[in-house]
């Protein structure tokens, strides 16, 4: 069963956990439990790719002073450089976390 496991993880690019390698195994036919292949795989050294967490970009409290809203939710200006908004968002991709802002 080993064996099997080892070439399934490398056939799926180093990817599968063991959960998602015990349904593979038992659409291919082989009957094992999610136990066994979770064991098997930690003894191999073989890991699944896990996922980031999201960043935790605010942190709400009561107490916490607040920006003024200075447009007043208006957000229409009646000449150029008379009304600047921002904005900033975070971006997950395979290199890491990408922060992107908007003026």
């Amino acid at each position: 069963m080993t064996a099997a496991i080892t070439t399934m993880y490398e056939e799926n690019y180093h990817v599968y956990g063991a959960r998602k390698m015990w349904k593979e195994l038992g659409r291919a036919g082989h009957q094992v439990a999610r136990c066994t292949v979770e064991r098997l795989m930690r003894a191999e050294g073989l890991k699944g790719v896990q996922r980031a967490k999201s960043p935790r970009t605010t942190r709400p409290r009561a107490e916490t002073e607040r920006p003024a809203d200075l447009v007043e939710r208006k957000f229409v200006a009646e000449r150029p450089n008379q009304l600047w908004v921002a904005d900033i968002t975070y971006i997950r991709t395979y290199a890491g976390w990408v922060y992107a802002a908007f003026i």
